[in-house]
């Protein structure tokens, strides 16, 4: 059943709204890992700008607890897809979905701001009842008529990021440097290296490897991650900690197989804030273009993000060029997807990812 949950936190602002700014904030973006940790840029420029406001994200509930303890958001509200998508045949489901719409009305939002561009998303903004609603003016499944503000996207906004603090601006947010927040439990932290030291491995000196993604095309070949195991363990004498869902675990015991270095599998044996805390201490993360991986970016660590025929220029950890392993990942202009050959992920060599974590583990010496 969908319903809210308060942030434990209590945040004070010493500086007075000015007039006609918003005062009570919604961010929609339920799903996936990977895209919420791209939103949280613009989340901050909303906390940023407007310091005393009410900020609140609709979020599924398997992501719920990436935000817990987010310094700048006051309320979660969950949003449960696996109950509401059931709600044209069976009662309990509508019933939820009604009050999910009278809680989210009851709170007489002044802004809202869709980051999922999908047909039920934008209907949901629209449901709100709130006059103000911002989205993406080329939003899919034609949830850019429930907006009521249509921000285009153009060529200083290709990436995921920049789009999304341009759609606060349009509300009135000011211009800002991109920042990620995101917390790590102390408990879960110590969870993990409790986790970790029991399988052997360094808890202060790993690597993790994500080998797996919720998209066949996004997986690189599991023998090349196999390899680069192989000569991070070697050269830089790191532990190997492999990482994904449950249903992952057999790659990865494919992956242990395929590799004489000892892995360390953590599929399935993590919750959302232990995975945080194993990729925050991580001394590199090889990731493809999957949820985690953006995790490690946003806490800076070092990464190489292996992308096929998806557009790296709209996802990759932004900011940070040197992380990306594809062929020609700024040279394909806006396509989300593209589809020639030449741009499978299997195009992405062992060495090209191992160069690419060499060039960040040893940096080259500053002139």
């Amino acid at each position: 059943m969908a319903k809210p949950i308060a942030s434990n936190h209590i945040l004070r602002y010493n500086c007075a709204p000015m007039p006609g700014q918003p005062k009570n904030i919604l961010i929609i973006k339920p799903s996936s890992l990977g895209d919420i940790v791209l939103a949280l840029p613009a989340l901050t420029a909303l906390r940023e700008s407007f310091g005393q406001a009410k900020l609140t994200w609709l979020i599924r509930p398997e992501f719920a607890p990436l935000l817990e303890n987010q310094p700048d958001l006051n309320e979660i509200i969950l949003f449960d897809r696996r109950v509401l998508g059931k709600m044209w045949y069976n009662p309990y489901a509508f019933g939820s979905l009604i009050s999910l719409i009278k809680s989210l009305r009851r709170r007489n939002f002044d802004a809202v701001f869709d980051f999922q561009g999908l047909f039920r998303t934008a209907s949901l903004a629209w449901l709100t009842g709130c006059k103000r609603r911002f989205g993406m003016k080329n939003a899919r499944e034609l949830a850019h008529l429930f907006y009521s503000h249509k921000v285009k996207r153009d060529a200083d906004c290709i990436h995921v990021v920049d789009y999304y603090l341009k759609i606060t601006r349009a509300a009135g947010a000011a211009e800002t440097n991109a920042r990620f927040v995101l917390s790590v439990d102390p408990a879960a932290a110590e969870s993990v290296n409790k986790l970790l030291a029991g399988e052997g491995a360094d808890v202060d000196n790993y690597a993790v490897l994500i080998p797996g993604a919720a998209r066949s095309y996004k997986h690189w070949p599991v023998d090349r991650f196999a390899a680069v195991a192989e000569k991070l363990a070697s050269q830089f004498h790191l532990s190997i900690i492999a990482t994904g869902s449950a249903h992952e675990a057999g790659l990865i015991e494919t992956l242990k197989s395929l590799a004489d270095v000892p892995i360390t599998s953590l599929a399935g044996r993590t919750s959302l804030h232990q995975l945080a805390a194993l990729l925050k201490n991580a001394k590199i993360a090889i990731s493809n273009d999957t949820g985690p991986g953006h995790i490690a970016a946003a806490f800076g660590r070092p990464l190489v993000m292996i992308f096929g025929r998806s557009n790296p220029v709209r996802l990759y950890p932004y900011g940070r060029p040197e992380c990306v392993a594809a062929v020609e990942p700024f040279e394909r202009g806006t396509a989300i997807n593209n589809y020639e050959p030449k741009y499978d992920i299997k195009a992405v060599s062992i060495d090209e990812v191992f160069n690419k974590a060499c060039q960040q583990l040893n940096p080259p010496a500053l002139k």
